[in-house]
């Protein structure tokens, strides 16, 4: 593709390699720079046209470009057709190279995989520096609309960047045109607009405080949404929708609301007291009055006093702590994690003591977690990952290849010595220009590789799950040999697990035009689509797309276990709302009887089955025969193996309901779905699935009439030591 530059003078640019596909564009690499990037629209429009004029005609101050750091990555310049109609068809912006996802950092386990010397002083510093982008943003009257963690990117020195810019809510001043951002993430909505129609609300900027308190906190208390907890009434717990268009504030201090901390969280305490009251005053005072929630330079300031206030434990010099606490609250919460400590001190770094396995308890688990939030969703019941496969070549990597990870380490760890120092050289500075922040952002350079090189790295990467470094291995390797099959497929299956939906089906496609006989890939894309499921305008497409796709990976290989398993799961997915369920559930029964004929070791055929008997139960007369065939299915899944949480899960909720009914099995199904919920919690904080662990406990406060008190004692301890 080739488009116009018009400044600073007019250019031609060949737009050929794509880094990345969205639903409304896709974004490709500046062959002339690379550190710009092009933002093509799929079909671009007079809207865009205007909008992004307006933005380029008003820009805001960058908090850090001082410093040489991009806070905002907003559009330099327009991009026009290279026929000379002179539409716009995009536009030219900062590349953002260096940085992770938001969600990593506050994210305890990739946190401690990526950057385990990231402290609790760089999450302050990352809040502060948060604050200061949205601030900027404010003072220009911009407001972003759609706040949420995939947006926010952060370096491993605390640098933030906001990106997907031209989606932000923007006002033109010379037309009084309102460019509203028509999307947006319920679980960083305020509940003055949730269940609204965003595409026909003005945002405001105190729409925007909600979002960026929930960031903070999420920060500040290991990934811990605000309005996360353990539900106390009988019903399912509600989604955090409708938790916060009620204001349920989970650590409310003015009014009593139906939940309880979910005893994997920090404590409250832990929060400075400064913040403490910032959270307050946006959660409770701000829930019917938005105009009270804490600007964002209030948070600056804040996040700044507590950073002042920070101490070092004496055990461990990364555990940094608020002085108003007694004791290291890290340390208490390293031996409630089973060993694993949040913040690892160097020589457990050094020791790659902070990657292994939790350490396992010596005593019987006796914590009882409590009953499911509500039935699995598909998306998370059913989670399915690609796996990759390597091709039949072997490409050993350059002995160069083996240096890289060390000098990798010591430069991480020399710039987070030298992010510390400028912590202390630019602290003056922050009381003269609040938003001056910390270092330069660090320029990476791309040595061209061989193919196999790209491959290999991307394989490594792959593995590692570093699916964006997958991402751009597999893209160098494309480059060169741009019909290879499976270094497409491998670049889609990461792009899958970014959750890059409609980039993985491109490749998946990309690579069937090659070689239209791949099974793995018509499976893989298939999975994608239903995926896509979620978020479409028209999921009985997606869905019927899905299907289509795993008919033909069977009709090429009628052995094909897995389309059999894929097809069953988005056939039950549809049987909840067609008109014929009945029967969409007897053709997924069949699919899933079919994969464990194939293979009678398949768990999760074992699994899905159930789950669809159990569903069948809800509305068959015969729900008690139904209910044990669900039970007959989980138990043989667990015969196979042994620590499925997700089964445990599902055969604690059908004994539950059954001994709902009574009859004189009903303590003992009782009895059992406690069981089988307990097992479930453990195995997942086992494999530190600490969302799925939450589930469980928040299923056991619905099966356990005590409410889940003996969760709390241990929560209370660590309070009253603080």
């Amino acid at each position: 593709m080739q488009v116009l530059r018009c400044s600073p003078r007019k250019e031609i640019l060949s737009l050929n390699v794509s880094l990345g596909r969205g639903g409304e564009a896709c974004v490709y690499a500046v062959p002339s720079d690379n550190n710009l990037v092009a933002k093509i629209y799929h079909k671009p429009t007079t809207a865009h046209a205007d909008k992004l004029q307006a933005m380029l005609a008003n820009p805001p101050e960058n908090p850090t470009a001082s410093l040489g750091h991009i806070s905002i990555a907003w559009p330099e310049d327009l991009l026009r057709a290279a026929d000379g109609k002179n539409i716009i068809l995009g536009f030219l912006m900062p590349r953002i190279q260096g940085m992770r996802p938001i969600i990593d950092f506050y994210n305890p386990r990739t946190r401690r995989q990526h950057c385990p010397l990231f402290n609790y002083q760089y999450l302050l510093r990352t809040a502060r520096n948060l604050a200061a982008a949205f601030a900027a943003l404010h003072a220009s009257g911009y407001c972003i609309g759609d706040v949420n963690e995939s947006n926010i990117l952060v370096s491993d020195t605390a640098l933030v960047t906001l990106i997907d810019t031209d989606s932000f809510q923007v006002l033109d001043p010379s037309s009084n045109v309102v460019y509203r951002c028509p999307v947006g993430k319920p679980e960083f909505t305020p509940p003055e607009l949730q269940n609204k129609t965003f595409a026909q609300h003005d945002r405001e900027i105190s729409h925007d405080l909600f979002g960026l308190a929930v960031l903070v906190f999420q920060l500040l208390m290991e990934g811990t949404h605000p309005f996360s907890g353990i539900f106390q009434g009988a019903i399912e717990p509600p989604p955090y929708e409708a938790r916060i268009a009620s204001g349920h504030f989970t650590y409310s201090q003015k009014r009593y609301v139906p939940y309880l901390p979910t005893p994997i969280a920090p404590p409250w305490e832990i929060l400075h007291p400064s913040l403490q009251e910032l959270f307050v005053r946006c959660f409770e005072d701000g829930h019917n009055n938005p105009l009270l929630r804490p600007s964002a330079q209030t948070w600056l300031s804040a996040i700044a006093e507590a950073e002042d206030s920070l101490i070092t434990c004496t055990t461990n010099p990364q555990h940094r702590y608020n002085n108003h606490i007694r004791s290291c609250p890290w340390c208490e919460r390293t031996v409630r994690l089973g060993g694993r400590d949040p913040f690892p001190s160097h020589r457990a770094i050094e020791a790659r003591e902070h990657l292994q396995p939790r350490i396992k308890r010596k005593k019987h688990y006796t914590q009882t977690p409590h009953f499911p939030q509500r039935t699995m969703s598909p998306h998370s019941a059913n989670y399915w990952q690609p796996v990759i496969t390597p091709s039949g070549t072997s490409y050993k990597p350059s002995k160069k290849s083996k240096l890289y990870p060390i000098i990798c380490c010591l430069l991480g760890f020399g710039l987070l010595g030298y992010a510390d120092i400028m912590i202390k050289f630019t602290q003056p500075l922050v009381t003269q220009n609040a938003y001056t922040q910390q270092t330069l952002k660090s320029r990476q350079t791309i040595n061209k590789l061989s193919f196999a090189d790209y491959y290999q790295q991307g394989y490594t990467a792959y593995k590692d799950r570093d699916y964006e470094k997958a991402i751009a291995s597999f893209t160098g390797a494309i480059e060169q040999e741009p019909t290879h099959a499976r270094a497409i497929v491998n670049r889609g299956n990461a792009r899958y697990n970014m959750k890059d939906y409609e980039g993985a089906v491109v490749d998946y496609s990309a690579a069937l035009k090659i070689n239209p006989n791949q099974t793995k890939a018509l499976v893989n894309r298939g999975n994608a689509r239903y995926m896509l499921a979620e978020y479409s305008n028209d999921p009985d497409l997606e869905y019927n797309l899905a299907i289509a796709d795993y008919n033909r990976a069977i009709g090429l290989d009628s052995n094909e276990i897995e389309a059999y398993i894929r097809r069953g799961i988005v056939r039950t997915q549809m049987a909840k709302y067609s008109g014929e369920s009945q029967q969409a559930y007897k053709k997924a029964i069949a699919d899933f009887t079919h994969a464990i004929k194939l293979n009678v070791s398949k768990a999760e055929a074992y699994f899905q089955r159930g789950v669809v008997y159990y569903q069948i139960a809800q509305y068959s007369s015969n729900y008690e025969q139904e209910y044990h065939q669900a039970i007959a299915d989980f138990n043989q899944a667990l015969a196979i193996s042994p620590k499925l949480a997700k089964v445990y899960l599902k055969r604690g909720m059908v004994r539950y309901e059954l001994a709902q009914y009574g009859g004189s099995e009903s303590n003992k199904n009782q009895a059992k779905a406690v069981e089988d919920i307990q097992a479930s919690a453990k195995f997942f904080l086992e494999q530190d699935d600490m969302d799925n662990y939450q589930q469980a406990l928040s299923n056991m406060c619905v099966v356990i009439e005590n409410k889940c008190d003996p969760l709390f004692q241990s929560s209370s301890n660590v309070e009253k030591t603080n």
